[in-house]
């Protein structure tokens, strides 16, 4: 085609390529300033959320006595259920599917490219890492408080 008709199709092909070069470079850059919003929003939201922590701390506290007397009041079973009920739903590691996700799901927040690669790594090591940290910190905060919760966690466990 080009050789029965060299002057109109080149000047189209040339026209068309300009257009398609336009196209990407408008979605490369609307990519970018997404990015660059998505992490400038994160961090605004992050320095909202310490000052507000800072800020209100008098409530925090009352909020705190609060979850401390309610948890107080409950038997030693019961807070050992809710512990392994709470921390299997929490973290999980019968659910890989909403692990990816909700790890597809931060990556892409910070405007990072979508890599299955890293986000199959995340999902084998973050929930075993997430929940050694979170069972150490349960342990560590029991023994002091309750020793017999520990024993009956352990039983309920089994």
């Amino acid at each position: 085609m080009i050789k029965e008709y060299p002057e109109i199709n080149l000047q189209k092909v040339r026209i068309g390529i300009h257009k398609e070069t336009v196209q990407l470079v408008k979605m490369h850059n609307e990519y970018n300033l997404n990015s660059i919003l998505h992490f400038s929003t994160n961090i605004i939201c992050f320095a909202i959320l310490s000052g507000y922590f800072i800020l209100s701390n008098k409530k925090l506290v009352i909020i705190n006595s609060w979850i401390q007397e309610f948890l107080y009041n409950l038997s030693d079973t019961i807070k050992a259920f809710s512990i392994l009920l709470v921390t299997d739903l929490w973290i999980g590691f019968h659910s890989p599917h909403g692990w990816e996700l909700m790890i597809g799901s931060v990556y892409n927040d910070f405007g990072l490219a979508h890599n299955d690669q890293i986000i199959s790594g995340l999902v084998s090591t973050f929930p075993v890492i997430l929940d050694t940290i979170v069972k150490y910190w349960i342990f560590h905060y029991l023994n002091r408080v309750s020793p017999s919760l520990v024993v009956i966690y352990h039983s309920i466990n089994e």
